[in-house]
Formats: C-alpha cells, sequence, structure tokens
C-alpha cells in the first residue's frame, strides 16, 4: 500500500484525504521511503528536506481530521527544481559557483505551496545554472533517465522530470528558459507545461530575464491544473508578474478538441527530424483528428530564430558574470564558459536588434493565431541519446522568445523504447486551451505508467570523472 500511495495522482490523494482512507503523514513517509530507495540509482533530489517534511504532513493531518484543509494542495508533497529559492535550504544551480548557505526566504511558488498547506520535500536537481539540457554536473553528477539510465534525462529540469516520472513526488516545479520544462518531460514519458510568461511569478531574476517561465511537470494534466491554481499568482517581488483573474484552471478541461483549427508543423519550416520521431507525433495528430479537431499541415512561417538566441545569450552571461565573479567563472563546466565567453562576444547594436525581431518573431505568432487556435509539433528531433550527450528540441526555444503557453504531452516511444512527446503550442495566455488540448489527448491515449519491474537491469549510477 505504501509504494502504491506513491504512484497517485494529486488529485486522487487529495480525494483519500477528504475520505479520510489515508493521511498526508503515510503519503509522505511513502515518498520518502521512495526517495530513499531510489536516489542511489537515479539522482534525482539535490536535497531533501525529511524532518521539516514530516512536520508539515503531520500538520496537515491535523487540518484533515478536522476538516479544514489550509489550501487546495494541502498534505500533497511537491519538489523544487534547484533553481528556485526554499527558505532553509540552499540554492546550489548545479554549481560549484554557488554557495551552500540556506536561503532566507521563498521563492513565489514555494511561498504560495507552502501557505496552501503543500509538503516541501526538497530540491531537484538542475544543469549548471538551468545553461543546458542535460542534467550531469560537476556538482552532483549525473542524473540518468528514468526509463534507462543508460540515456539522458535531458534538462535542465531533469530531476525533477525523473522524480515525476518515478513517483518521487506527485507535483514538480521546473523551469523553462528554452525548453527546459518541455524537453525532460518528453523524454521521461511525463506532462510539462511552460505557461505564458507571467502567470507564475519568478524571484530572485532569472539569468536568461523575459524567457524563464516557470511551470508544473506531473504525470497527469489535471495534476497540472491543480498545481495552477496555486502557483499562478502575482507576487510584489516580481514587477512582470500578470495580476490574478481567480480563474480555476481545471475547469473546462473536459471539453475536448472537437471544432478547433490546429496546424500542424512537422518541421517549422526548417529542421532536421528523424522519420520514426514524425511517424509517432504523425499517429499522435491524426487521434486529435479522431476527436474532431481541423488539422491543417502548415508552418508558423517564421525562420530559426537561433541567431536571436545566441546574441540575447549576453544579456544572460552578463548576468551571471555580474553574480558569480571571476573567482565563480573558474569553477564552471568548460563546456559552459566556452559558451559564455561566445556570448560576450555580441555587441550592444546585436542585442538590441535581437530584441527588436524577438518582438517581431511575436507579433508573427499573434497574427498566425488569428487563423489557428494550436500549433503542433514534435519535441525532439532525434532519439533520446546516451547520458552525456543533451537530447536534441529544436522546436522549443522559439516560444520562449514569444512568451506562450506549450506543453510535452507523452506520445509514444522511440527506436531505443524511450518516450517521444507532442509538443503542444498556444496563442499567448491562452493556456486553458493547451491544457484542454493535452487533457484530450490523455484521454484518447493515457499517459504511460512507469513501473520499477518494467526497468532493465542496469548498471549503478555514474558520477562524473
Amino acid at each position: 500500500m505504501a509504494d502504491d500511495l506513491t504512484q497517485l495522482s494529486a488529485n486522487e490523494l487529495l480525494a483519500l484525504y477528504r475520505s479520510k482512507a489515508t493521511s498526508p503523514v503515510e503519503v509522505t513517509k511513502a515518498v520518502l521511503a521512495r526517495i530513499a530507495t531510489l536516489q542511489p540509482h537515479f539522482n534525482t533530489y539535490r536535497v531533501v528536506d525529511t524532518e521539516a517534511a514530516l512536520a508539515q504532513a503531520r500538520a496537515s493531518e491535523m487540518r484533515w481530521q478536522r476538516g479544514a484543509p489550509q489550501g487546495a494542495l494541502d498534505g500533497v508533497p511537491v519538489g523544487f527544481k534547484d533553481l528556485l529559492n526554499v527558505q532553509g535550504l540552499p540554492t546550489r544551480k548545479g554549481s560549484l559557483a554557488t554557495s551552500d548557505k540556506p536561503q532566507t526566504e521563498d521563492s513565489p511558488v514555494a511561498a504560495r505551496l507552502r501557505e496552501s498547506g503543500a509538503v516541501l520535500l526538497g530540491k531537484t536537481q538542475t544543469a549548471e545554472f538551468g545553461w543546458k539540457g542535460l542534467t550531469e554536473t560537476k556538482l552532483a553528477g549525473v542524473t540518468p533517465n528514468a526509463w534507462d539510465r543508460q540515456y539522458a534525462s535531458g534538462g535542465s529540469s531533469g530531476g525533477a522530470a525523473v522524480s515525476a516520472a518515478l513517483g518521487l513526488g506527485p507535483l514538480q516545479i521546473g523551469t523553462d528558459g528554452g525548453g527546459s520544462i518541455r524537453q525532460p518531460a518528453s523524454v521521461n514519458g511525463v506532462f510539462g507545461f511552460k505557461p505564458s510568461y507571467g502567470h507564475v511569478a519568478g524571484y530572485p531574476a532569472a539569468h536568461n530575464g523575459t524567457l524563464f517561465h516557470i511551470g508544473p511537470i506531473t504525470r497527469t494534466v489535471t495534476d497540472a491544473a491543480l498545481l495552477l491554481n496555486v502557483i499562478a499568482a502575482p507576487d510584489v517581488r516580481d514587477w512582470t508578474s500578470l495580476p490574478s483573474d481567480g480563474r480555476d484552471w481545471t475547469a473546462n478541461l473536459n471539453d475536448g478538441v472537437k471544432g478547433l483549427r490546429i496546424a500542424y508543423s512537422r518541421t517549422l519550416g526548417y529542421l532536421k527530424v528523424d522519420p520514426g520521431i514524425v511517424a509517432i507525433v504523425d499517429r499522435a495528430v491524426a487521434r486529435l483528428t479522431e476527436l474532431g479537431a481541423i488539422v491543417e499541415n502548415v508552418d508558423p512561417g517564421f525562420a530559426n530564430p537561433a541567431p536571436i538566441l545566441g546574441a540575447l545569450a549576453a544579456e544572460r552571461a552578463a548576468r551571471l558574470r555580474r553574480d558569480i565573479g571571476e573567482a565563480g567563472l573558474a569553477l564552471l563546466d568548460p563546456g559552459i564558459r566556452a559558451s559564455f565567453e561566445k556570448a560576450e562576444r555580441h555587441t550592444l547594436a546585436e542585442v538590441v536588434e535581437a530584441n527588436q525581431r524577438r518582438g517581431e518573431l511575436a507579433v508573427l505568432m499573434r497574427r498566425f493565431h488569428q487563423r489557428y487556435d494550436l500549433l503542433v509539433t514534435p519535441v525532439t528531433s532525434q532519439p533520446v541519446p546516451h547520458v552525456g550527450s543533451a537530447p536534441e528540441a529544436p522546436f522549443l526555444s522559439p516560444f520562449n522568445l514569444t512568451q506562450q503557453p506549450a506543453a510535452s504531452v507523452p506520445a509514444g516511444f522511440d527506436v531505443n523504447g524511450l518516450p517521444v512527446g507532442l509538443h503542444i503550442v498556444g496563442a499567448q495566455y491562452n493556456d486553458a486551451l493547451v491544457l484542454r488540448a493535452a487533457r484530450a489527448f490523455e484521454n484518447i491515449q493515457p499517459f504511460p505508467a512507469l513501473h520499477l519491474s518494467s526497468l532493465r537491469e542496469q548498471a549503478p549510477a555514474w558520477e562524473l570523472a
């Protein structure tokens, strides 16, 4: 029974709490025990705050016994990517260049979840400063794929995605500055959602500024919507955060896609994609057609925005240099340091031009969504690589530039038996429609459940040399 509790969704756990069939203490103990068992093999958590989590669970249990839960997620365990501050825990950001001093205040997402009565488990592993799509660092070692430890988990929210897949906390908070929620969600077979920029407040400000989105990684769409009900809120510390409109993100979640106009782009007009990936996504799109969506094969009409992202990386590099200083720079991974130095060679004029082109791209997509309700694409362009290489996911970063809502939905398995995601993109601020389409797909093709009994016999976990 204890192990079964770790396989339940947040929605299911809340129903059990209401009926008093189980308690937050039982659930938290089960999740902590599973983390302790699997951590040596999957390295998903940077730190687990066992004592604090159990204290929060006991307080939640007392509230449920009185029939007076504190908030919408009272007693539900949550993990936080280690780019986000949680009071009492250090924020290492996957880097030797950071301090192990505990944080003195919560980030907005941690504050909202603490206020709701959620159980804050700890911090999940991340790529160094979230710089690349691979959760392998000198500080923390390797976080391998949940389905096969020979393969990469992606990143930079790799620890969160693997934790969600393995039942190490039903709700996980990730961040996405260029695909860092959606790419690891795709390759680990879970649901990842990047809300429109501003819906979820962030503080302190991210190195990559307004490219940086905070959002859910879960095993079900409903859980992601429940999580948004708590974390999609403004915070005075983030002047870009949107005012709350009081919406229930679970409302109309099951309204389906019948009659929606969906554009399907296999390559965005400029990418090379593995035929096996295309075949999987073709089948997924056909399922949307079966549900009554009106699908048209069409590219959105923009050129590869990599030059824009390259120039904007200069801003990120400048912020990072300011924060860690020359001593910190010497401790960075050599690959990150090289890309950092390349970014800094961009001129101010090039950065200004890139920001202008970013705005033009956002306008193009706003016009595009006057014709189409949604855009769907693959998430990745190639099968999942072995550890040491980042999964290729070039479909994702354009929609950080435009700040649109986008999700990765489990759609099938590649030639190596690793998960493949369907990418669903909505018009800016039409997050509810992305969730609705993802839920419709989940209803017709339920997301795969990963059980330890299905894992292949594999070697022990790796450490970086």
